[in-house]
Order: structure tokens, then C-alpha cells, then sequence
């Protein structure tokens, strides 16, 4: 896997400024799988195809629709990266972490992070929203191996708190279902029943392919992360049917409306 290139990120980072010499951001977006309509309240002032940032580049999943969204509410500038890149496609972690790297760069203080998972708490049914309180790195890697560059924060990071504590209670409020445990993995292949099996027994609570990179560099580097998880089906092996993504972008869009509703309240609240 590629190491992060701060050069990379120091280039993607200035193209932003240069379009929005202005911008103060106060919380950034991290939008992923089925999430592309979920600030669809926020007024936006302008965007930026993820192509015209340099080593960020055309997002590699359909439905994520990659572009960078100026936007505000409640008097609160926001940064929405409306889709993500993932490790599962091969260019290393930069444009993994690059979103967070561009939100430091502007002095935001908070990042919230989206994702659609498989359930695999018997309460993590298909449209249930879950506030992250934790995570469990099984992608094989670490978005901050290599050489220490003392930019990206310290050689060892602590992670005894990476989800902030009041930023979930913010999401909980705002009308989440439930918080709990999500377990990464490296994907693109969604996970055997005896993975399920074995994940749920380490104690995970619903799962995924992505956040935890963005999230372990957003703690290193001092921001507040906060994350939110639509769980789109069950995991493999707990329901009938098979597991397509064409099913999860379904069941993301049947939950659209409460999707839309936490995060109009979180923002609120945050504001």
C-alpha cells in the first residue's frame, strides 16, 4: 500500500484555496454510499468536482458523486465531500485521508463521517442509523504507516477516544437509533457468514469498507471526529437474500428522509 504523500496532499489542499481564497470551515462532511442526497437542505455557495483536485480524483463507486460542496447553515460554513475514495481501489491512502488533510488545512474543527454497513446487532436492521462509538480496524494496514512525518501528528497515536463522546450524543439527539461498534474491512468483496460470525464475536456491531482510515488521521491530526453509519442490509449470512450494491444504494434511499433529518439536527445543534 502507498504511503501518504504530504506533497500530494499540500497540492489538493492549495487548489482549494486558490478556488475559495476565502472559506473558513467549521465542519467538514465526509459523504458515503447512499448519502449523496442527505444535505440536500443545505444551501450550497460552491463546488468543485473531485477532478479538479489534484490527486483526489474521480471517485471509483457508483453513487458517489464526487464533488466538493461549499455550503452553510445555520451560519456555519461547511465543507461537504459529497462521496469518498476507498482502499479497495488501489491508489494507496492519499486520496483516502485527503479530504480530512484538506479540512485541517482550512482550520475546521470537526469531521463527521458517513457510511452505509451491514447490521450485525440483532437492532441494526436495514434503514436503522447508528452513531459510531468505536471502531475495529480489520482493513489490514494503517493509513499512518511509513516515516514518521511529525505533520500528520504524533508516531503513536493514542485512540483510547476517537469518536467524540458529546458529538455522538449530538447525533443520538438529533434522532440516530443506536450507537455502537463498526468493524472495517478491506473490501471490495463483502464479508463470508463465517467473517460475520467471527466479527461479532470481537464484538463489532455492524460493518463496513470504509471511515476508519479517514477517522485514525483526523484523531492523529486534532480534530473532533464524529461518525454515522446507515445500516443498508444485515451481513452476510444473517438474512435471505443476497448482498448486491444496487440493494444497499435501495435501502439508503428509503431511509433518506430520517438520513436527512440527523444530519439537518446534528448541524443544528453543532452551529
Amino acid at each position: 500500500m502507498k504511503t501518504i504523500d504530504q506533497i500530494l496532499l499540500d497540492e489538493a489542499a492549495s487548489a482549494v484555496r486558490q478556488a475559495w481564497p476565502e472559506a473558513k470551515p467549521k465542519l467538514g462532511i465526509v459523504l458515503g454510499s447512499g448519502w449523496g442526497e442527505a444535505i440536500a437542505d443545505f444551501p450550497v455557495r460552491a463546488e468543485l468536482s473531485y477532478e479538479m483536485i489534484p490527486n483526489l480524483g474521480k471517485t471509483g463507486v457508483v453513487g458517489h458523486a464526487g464533488k466538493l460542496l461549499h455550503a452553510e447553515s445555520c451560519g456555519m460554513e461547511l465543507f461537504i465531500f459529497q462521496g469518498r475514495r476507498h482502499v479497495y481501489e488501489g491508489e494507496g491512502w492519499t486520496p483516502v485521508v485527503l479530504p480530512v488533510w484538506i479540512l485541517k488545512h482550512f482550520g475546521a474543527q470537526t469531521v463527521l463521517l458517513t457510511n452505509a454497513s451491514g447490521g450485525i446487532r440483532e437492532d441494526l436492521h436495514p434503514g436503522a442509523l447508528m452513531a459510531i462509538e468505536d471502531h475495529i480496524n480489520m482493513l489490514g494496514g494503517n493509513p499512518l504507516t511509513g516515516a514518521h512525518n511529525p505533520a500528520f501528528g504524533d508516531r503513536f497515536p493514542d485512540q483510547t477516544v476517537v469518536y467524540d463522546h458529546d458529538l455522538r450524543q449530538l447525533l443520538m439527539g438529533a434522532g440516530a437509533d443506536a450507537s455502537g461498534i463498526y468493524i472495517a474491512t478491506g473490501g471490495p468483496t463483502f464479508e463470508t457468514p463465517a467473517e460475520i460470525r467471527a466479527f461479532r464475536t470481537l464484538g463489532a456491531d455492524a460493518v463496513g469498507m470504509s471511515t476508519v482510515p479517514e477517522a485514525i488521521f483526523a484523531n492523529a491530526l486534532g480534530l473532533k471526529v464524529a461518525g454515522l453509519s446507515c445500516s443498508c442490509n444485515w451481513a452476510a449470512g444473517l438474512g435471505d437474500e443476497k448482498l448486491t450494491h444496487d440493494d444497499v444504494a435501495k435501502a439508503a434511499a428509503e431511509a433518506m428522509p430520517r438520513m436527512r433529518a440527523v444530519l439537518n439536527g446534528f448541524v443544528e445543534a453543532l452551529a
